[in-house]
Parts: structure tokens; sequence; C-alpha cells
């Protein structure tokens, strides 16, 4: 199932960033102001990120509108995403800078009261995520494959429906490695502040937030090191290479051939890439409600694909986030997600369980 899913998504992926690009209305936000919902706290790489595209997508949109943007987290996304599918009005004036909402809605779409796949989907990135640990955990963390030794590992996440959880979860459970597993952590800062203090020993975040924080004071001065980054094997060619170009990490599946001798197999491995192929295919959203006018969907994402090319964008993303964003978007993109964002019930039920079990 999940190397379906995969190839799907890549395939959709292809068609989305090939498709040919609607004529947004000139005239449709002249004299507006938008308002960006991020639905992570103030800080965190999602809102970082957030900004930044809010700063330089403006100068793109026909009839250059005010922009704003609103922090709305809570529930691990579902706060902010609820808001705009329930609440938002639906005249093209409010939009969703999203992490975690495709997959939210794929391994759990009741908890959406207004269909996921009912919003208008702008744009989206892909994106992963970079486990990092501790180099003092028992009996020491000199290079990624020494993990296999570690004793005391106490795992740190924001929840546990959450991709990177559930992903480092897997992980840790496809390596052997005995873990306890502490959640409820409100973002990466409070997580990262709570690895510094030794509550926890072992966090994944974005390459964004690990670039620009943790590789330059944590592995640094030799408090942590990276392990891995999560990546579905048949998906890396997409985007990985990019985001942890330079960062001296194996994906996970590399890591663990490097211990054992050959590529994961098995219910956990499934999972994981059934995880991977959604999150970090399309890992951030850029989204406007149910019932939005087309004109605001077309010049939305004219804008976007003009955004692309904006150099003094890239240059502010290179050396705030470490690496450019590319957002795939054209008139396939709610094709694309609609149809990506659906997982087998065989699959649900299976990540069901393992999300209670990491309650108990």
């Amino acid at each position: 199932m999940a190397t379906r899913l995969s190839a799907c998504v890549l395939g959709l992926c292809v068609a989305a960033l090939s498709a040919p690009h609607a004529a947004a209305d000139e005239a449709f936000y002249q004299g507006k102001r938008l308002t960006l919902i991020v639905n992570f706290a103030a800080g965190g790489p999602t809102d970082i990120e957030g900004r930044l595209f809010a700063k330089h997508v403006v100068k793109h949109i026909a009839g250059h509108p005010a922009i704003v943007v609103q922090n709305m987290d809570g529930a691990g996304g579902m706060v902010g995403a609820g808001y705009l599918g329930e609440v938002a009005p639906k005249d093209g004036t409010t939009l969703g800078y999203f992490t975690g909402s495709a997959w939210r809605y794929a391994n759990n779409p009741e908890r959406f009261r207004v269909d996921f796949r009912s919003y208008e989907f702008v744009a989206y990135q892909p994106g992963t995520s970079v486990t990092y640990m501790r180099t003092d955990v028992p009996p020491g963390m000199h290079q990624a494959t020494d993990i296999v030794r570690a004793k005391g590992v106490v795992a740190g996440g924001l929840g546990a429906e959450n991709s990177k959880d559930l992903m480092l979860r897997l992980g840790l459970d496809m390596l052997r490695v005995p873990y306890k597993y502490v959640t409820s952590y409100r973002g990466s800062q409070a997580a990262r502040l709570a690895l510094q203090q030794n509550e926890i020993n072992i966090y994944a975040e974005s390459p964004p937030s690990y670039r620009a924080v943790v590789e330059p004071t944590l592995v640094k001065e030799g408090t942590a090191i990276g392990v891995w980054y999560d990546v579905d094997p048949e998906l890396a060619p997409l985007h990985a290479s990019r985001q942890v170009e330079g960062l001296s990490l194996l994906s996970f599946h590399e890591l663990y051939k490097a211990i054992y001798g050959a590529m994961p197999s098995g219910r956990f491995w499934d999972a994981y890439r059934t995880v991977t192929a959604i999150n970090t295919a399309m890992q951030r959203q850029i989204v406007l409600p149910p019932g939005a006018p087309p004109a605001a969907l077309a010049a939305l994402r004219a804008a976007v694909t003009r955004l692309n090319d904006d150099k003094e964008h890239a240059e502010e993303a290179t050396r705030t986030i470490g690496y450019v964003p590319e957002w795939l978007a054209g008139h396939e993109t709610n094709r694309a997600l609609r149809t990506a964002i659906t997982i087998s019930p065989a699959m649900r039920a299976f990540l069901a369980d393992y999300i209670k079990r990491a309650t108990k």
C-alpha cells in the first residue's frame, strides 16, 4: 500500500509542478487585506517560514494587498486548520499556512468537522524531519549508528498523532531501541528546551530550525548529534537533497542498512512509509477555505509560482532557513492533495492502535 501511495504522490507532485497556471484576476485583491493563519506557535519553524512567505509573496499578488500573519496554534495544528474551514471568511481574504494538516486528515478525517478535502489548496511544499539526540545518552553517542546501543532513551514530541512523533517512534521501534515517550510539548522551542534540560534526549524537527538553531549550538558544542532524516525512498529525489544538503545526515533507511545490512521491512516500515509519503511530500500547505472564489485561488497560485523565481526571497530564505522552498502550484493541485490524503482502512486501524499504545 505504501509503495502505491508513494508512487501516486510522486506522480501527482510532478504533475502539479508541470501543470499550466490559470490566469489570475488582476483586480481581485486590489484594496483588500489578507490574513495568513499559521497553525503553530510564534517562533517555531512553521511561523518563521510562514512570515518569510508572507513578506515576499505579497509582492507577486496582483493588486498588492496588505497581509497580516496570525498565529492560531493548538491541538497539533488542528485549531488553525479547523478555524479556516469552519469560521474564517470564504471571500478569499483569509488563507492558511499549515504544517501537518494533510497527515492529520489522512490519519483521522473524522477530526475535521469540515472535510479537509473540500478546502481549496493553493500550493504545497515537500519537507522532511531531522532526528537528533543528546551525545551523553549512555554509553555515548559518537556517530549515528551508536543509537542501537543507547540506554535510557527518552523521546519527546508534540502529540501522539503528530507525524514527526510517529516517524520518530516507528524509527526507534524498527531499530529495536527501547525508549520512553514524552509528549504534548506545545512546539519545537519547548521540546528543544526540554532536550537541553535533559528531560528528553531525542527529538525531531524540520531542517530550517535544525540548521538555524540545533546545528550551530547543540551540535557544534557537542551536546547533540544528528541521527537521521525522514524520507520515503521513492520520494527522496523530489525534495530531500535540497533541505538536508550539507548536513552530513543519513536517511532513516540508509541508517538502518548501515546497522543491519539490509533495507527495513515489515509492518512498522509499511507504516513509516505511509506517514512519510504523505507528510514529506506535502508537509506545508497554503490553503483557502471551502468555497473561496476561483479568482482568489488563481491569483494566489500565480503569485506563488512567481515567488519560486524571486531572487530576493531565495537569498533571504537561504540566510534564514538554510534552503529555498519550492512550492508546487497549478490547476492539478486540488486533485493531487485530495487524492493523496487517503490511506487504507487497514493501515488507519494499525496506526490508531499504535497511537493509542503511545499514551499507555
